[in-house]
């Protein structure tokens, strides 16, 4: 062989090599589609209406309404805006930190409510990861994209004292990232109470540092917050439950974990689930056992459900155009009038009684589909 012929066929063995091992490393971009397993689609019709009132003599109400974007897990189709009393065209824009599009109305002079009808279809799945704990791997050095998941917050996910000390009792000994995680879901699953009226419904790390309860968003801004102090990209997701409920609104938590990518998990609905069968009468001991281990498998491995669409990523951002102040999170509409926020409304909260704005929604399924975590004979499906 000539030393021509035998240069290339070394090259050529070490680019071969090369690619193998490109195509073996983890795909470290933030931006990446998911690496879930689908399945179970569902298609919903959905009919989500905002009714606003903003207060006497208001010059100028503002709203901003989250458009759910299509991508991996979801397609959104059919898309349709509306307003009444006044008839007004909303402004399509992506908020630059992020990339969640909203919706933004101006309403001038209103005169009563303003009712914003959103009427779109939407197809979603089931996200099944499988992850091992054993396979995840330490990153030592995250490109320079991920800063934007490891940032202390001005709000929202706030990594203070408190974060470094409690993660010095929840993970004494640092382990493997995936071993870590789950210590922390545990931990928050043992001791946060679930709240119905003491909650921030701003993804707070810090009011759920203090009052160890709140929903799922104090659940989840918490765990972001820990994710992050151990030098994982972590973000809030906020969606939408499509079946009945007071308020549709819940979000998820995804950490970042290589060769996995961005990872789903649910611990404030998982809790509520593990109550659920131990409340259980029907069940035999060794079977709440089943169940309830199932429940913390199928968490701690991640799962996202198909009862429930994305609507934003990412906390404390602002929005476009700009607001009269950077928001914490959007959960299904923000609205301002004369550059006064209007309060966030909690429908779960028996005692609060006045709203500046509510949603009515109606959620037409293609099939009958079960909450998974309200049914626990779907914990017997999971594969």
């Amino acid at each position: 062989m000539s030393r021509r012929l035998l240069f290339l066929a070394v090259l050529s063995g070490l680019l071969l090599s090369e690619a193998r091992i490109q195509a073996a490393a983890p795909s470290l971009d933030p931006h990446q589609p998911y690496q879930a397993t689908r399945s179970e689609p569902v298609t919903y019709e959905v009919d989500f209406r905002a009714i606003v009132t903003a207060p006497y003599k208001t010059k100028l109400l503002r709203v901003w309404l989250p458009i759910p974007p299509s991508d991996a897990a979801q397609a959104v189709t059919s898309r349709e805006l509306k307003t009444f009393p006044q008839d007004v065209q909303p402004q399509i824009a992506a908020e630059p930190l992020f990339g969640n599009r909203f919706a933004y109305f101006e309403f001038p002079q209103p005169q009563g409510a303003q009712i914003i009808e959103h009427r779109f279809q939407v197809r979603t799945w089931q996200l099944n990861w499988q992850l091992d704990a054993a396979k995840i791997q330490a990153v030592s050095e995250w490109p320079v994209a991920f800063e934007l998941f490891r940032r202390n917050e001005s709000q929202a996910v706030v990594r203070d004292a408190e974060i470094d000390r409690l993660l010095g009792e929840i993970v004494p000994q640092r382990s493997t990232p995936g071993e870590n995680l789950n210590r922390i879901m545990d931990w928050v699953q043992q001791n946060f109470k679930y709240d119905h009226i003491n909650a921030s419904l701003q993804a707070s790390s810090r009011h759920a540092v203090e009052q160890r309860r709140g929903h799922c968003s104090d659940y989840h801004g918490f765990c972001a917050a820990a994710g992050r102090a151990l030098g994982y990209p972590t973000r809030v997701t906020y969606g939408i439950n499509p079946f009945p409920k007071n308020s549709p609104s819940h979000c998820k938590l995804e950490v970042f974990l290589p060769p996995y990518g961005w990872v789903s998990f649910d611990v404030s609905e998982t809790q509520k689930l593990v109550t659920l069968i131990q409340g259980d009468k029907s069940l035999a001991d060794n079977q709440r056992a089943k169940l309830i281990a199932a429940a913390q498998q199928r968490l701690a491995t991640g799962f996202r459900d198909n009862t429930w669409f994305l609507q934003t990523r990412g906390t404390d951002y602002d929005l476009v155009p700009p607001a009269a102040r950077r928001v914490a999170v959007v959960r299904t509409i923000y609205a301002e009038a004369d550059g006064v926020p209007l309060a966030d409304p909690d429908p779960a909260n028996p005692e609060q009684k006045q709203f500046g704005w509510m949603t009515a929604h109606r959620y037409t399924a293609d099939r009958p589909v079960s909450n998974p975590f309200a049914d626990w004979q779907t914990l017997t499906a999971q594969p």
